[in-house]
């Protein structure tokens, strides 16, 4: 990317850099802990359904072993051996873009090594999977995963198998911001580098459930009624494992060998939901997600055999988050009178185009996230922040208490002193007094009205104050007392500035400092 060779455009730049920073500063930490919460949460579901399919996959190689089953089983064991790969090489490669983003965002945290130092960092998700296109590499990869698991089944159970697998990416909506609907855009532009880890171990975990439909898929296709019931195991795959409160929660609840002319059924379920009858010996669970935190389900399937009666426990996991939301203050914690206080407003489980602001007693303009508000009067003012529901009501999703200020006031000088020294001739060429407001993050003008200015030249008597006013800025010159005064001013006089006063955008008259000069 060229310099930009123009000063205002430099500025420019810097500014924005200046404000993203700002912004991620002031992500809120009650959302990066989630974020962290969840995505530990994800990982040790993870490690679950690995080891259910490994017991699975266990149970296909010693079948293939069992006295004249070599034969029928080997091509199973075979396709199984390739989809284990297949997942496992998927699993390392979304590990290795967890460690690129730790590293592109800081490196990781000394006092929890799994996690990045910078949670709220920004920029190594944009970077690496929007500007470095890793994005487009990532989404290829995950498809060409998702078709080539479908391809291991038969093809009379791709049907059902399609539309239950986990692994899936579903297309992002255009908007102003990403009018091509771009994926990579969509997904992990400006995301902060935990919430990448806790979507990137979303998508591990879709592969390893989906690795579980297959697998068992397979296991069934083999015919494994024949092998030791000790090996069979239940599984239930949810379709999700995060949602938010009020979502609906899926699962599949299957037991690895049976015969399609039967049908298994469902008992002791812990974790609420409800059951529908089986479907190619798989029963569909469901439940609608309350409460936060991390839920368990379990209970246990039994199904009718040739060898008898056969039981098995299950069990999964899944995580309920909470709609918050949050309002970051684009330039502080307050809100000042008279002039444009913009902010920024998220709520989780929301678009952008959903949320929006209600203030009583203050004007809120904008829209998609960015609003600027005007106040008039000190004291605090109850923010509520508000989403569009799915069925189209509104409801508030988070608020906050804000103070409301006054525009603190600004500092009177001459040529930028206010007391001191300063040289006759340039004192003589000066045409008003300015009130500038230091370390203020606005951009607020005050404007001087009125002011008085007296003399004591040296070994002479005193002389003024002179008195000088205009609504509109007042200014040394244009006074015939004031000008001969100045014009007399010499090295070793003392010039007084007194009863300056001023007025800002909130329309207050402030009385400001006086200004003391010793001339040289």
């Amino acid at each position: 990317m060229s310099i930009p060779k123009e000063p205002r455009q430099i500025m420019i730049n810097l500014m924005y850099l200046v404000l993203t920073a700002l912004l991620a500063l002031n992500v809120s930490n009650e959302i990066l802990n989630a974020f962290r919460t969840l995505s530990s949460s994800i990982d040790k579901s993870n490690l679950s359904i690995d080891q259910k399919n490994k017991d699975i996959y266990n149970a296909i190689k010693e079948n293939e072993k069992a006295p004249g089953q070599a034969e029928k089983v080997r091509p199973y064991r075979e396709k199984a051996d390739m989809v284990v790969k297949q997942a496992d090489d998927m699993v390392a490669y979304l590990n290795d873009w967890k460690k690129k983003i730790v590293m592109e965002a800081g490196g990781y945290s000394k006092d929890d090594p799994q996690f990045p130092d910078r949670m709220d960092n920004i920029d190594a998700t944009t970077l690496l999977l929007v500007e470095k296109k890793g994005g487009e590499e990532l989404k290829r990869k995950i498809e060409g995963l998702r078709e080539y698991l479908l391809s291991q089944v038969n093809p009379s159970d791709r049907s059902s198998i399609d539309p239950v697998m986990p692994l899936k990416l579903e297309p992002v909506k255009k908007n102003d911001h990403n009018p091509t609907g771009d994926w990579s855009i969509g997904n992990f532009e400006h995301m902060p580098a935990i919430a990448a880890m806790a979507l990137f171990s979303k998508y591990q975990n879709d592969v390893r459930a989906s690795e579980a439909l297959v697998i068992n898929r397979l296991f069934e296709e083999a015919h494994l009624k024949d092998i030791k019931f000790d090996t069979i195991a239940a599984v239930a795959v949810p379709k999700q494992s995060y949602a938010l409160e009020g979502d609906k929660i899926e699962a599949s609840i299957l037991l690895a060998a049976f015969n399609k002319s039967q049908k298994p059924t469902i008992g002791n379920v812990s974790g609420g939901g409800s059951t529908k009858p089986a479907v190619n010996g798989v029963i569909p669970w469901e439940t609608v997600a309350s409460g936060t935190g991390l839920k368990t389900v379990q209970g246990s399937i039994k199904l009718s055999t040739e060898q008898g009666e056969i039981t098995r426990q299950w069990k999964f996991e899944y995580m309920v988050g909470t709609t918050g939301a949050s309002m970051q203050l684009d330039k502080m914690n307050v809100f000042y009178i008279g002039v444009d206080n913009p902010v920024t407003v998220a709520a989780a489980g929301y678009s952008v185009e959903d949320v929006s602001l209600s203030i009583p007693g203050a004007t809120v303009t904008g829209e998609k996230g960015h609003y600027v508000i005007k106040v008039d009067k000190i004291g605090n003012v109850e923010v509520a922040i508000n989403a569009k529901t799915k069925e189209g009501s509104i409801k508030k999703v988070g608020g906050m208490t804000v103070r409301v200020k006054r525009i603190p006031n600004p500092v009177a000088s001459l040529s930028k002193v206010s007391s001191g020294s300063m040289n006759a001739a340039i004192f003589r060429a000066q045409i008003a007094p300015a009130a500038v407001l230091d370390n203020f993050d606005f951009d607020a003008k005050f404007k001087i009205i009125s002011f008085t200015v007296a003399m004591l030249p040296k070994g002479k008597d005193y002389q003024g104050p002179y008195a000088a006013a205009d609504r509109n800025g007042c200014r040394l010159i244009g006074h015939a007392d004031i000008e001969k005064l100045m014009s007399m001013a010499r090295a070793g006089d003392r010039v007084f500035i007194d009863d300056i006063k001023a007025v800002g955008p909130d329309g207050t008259v402030r009385t400001l400092n006086a200004i003391n000069l010793l001339l040289n």
